[in-house]
């Protein structure tokens, strides 16, 4: 858990007692000062959150890779039976990837027709 989503808790719960303690006095000012402390809670618990989210992420990311390198074997038998299995599943979707591919392939090799540079022809 990060400190930011600790502070922002805090933060938050202060803002409550404190919007509640000036609805109870009857002070706008209070409840103002509060609702903003309680957004400015909000917010940090919520930057808090996210920074764990991109730290998960990465971890996972990185556990992931160290896996596939510790068994590359592995990681390409279980990718070929998952291309398998999704082309048993799409037959035709899969030969139109295909054919998609092998389209876009022929295209970045196949060359156009060279022009003759264009001749300067001065009239005057």
């Amino acid at each position: 858990m990060d400190k930011d989503r600790i502070a922002g808790a805090v933060k938050d719960a202060a803002g409550k007692v404190e919007g509640a303690a000036g609805k109870i006095a009857g002070d706008t000012g209070t409840q103002a000062s509060g609702a903003a402390r309680e957004a400015e809670g909000t917010m940090q618990n919520l930057y808090g959150q996210a920074k764990d989210a991109v730290r998960d992420a990465g971890e996972a990311a990185a556990d992931y890779a160290k896996d596939a390198l510790g068994n590359p074997g592995e990681t390409l038998r279980g990718g070929s039976q998952a291309m398998a299995k999704t082309v048993q599943d799409n037959p035709l979707g899969a030969l139109l990837i295909a054919g998609g591919i092998g389209f876009a392939l022929a295209l970045l090799m196949s060359r156009p027709a060279r022009r003759p540079p264009p001749r300067w022809r001065y009239y005057g």
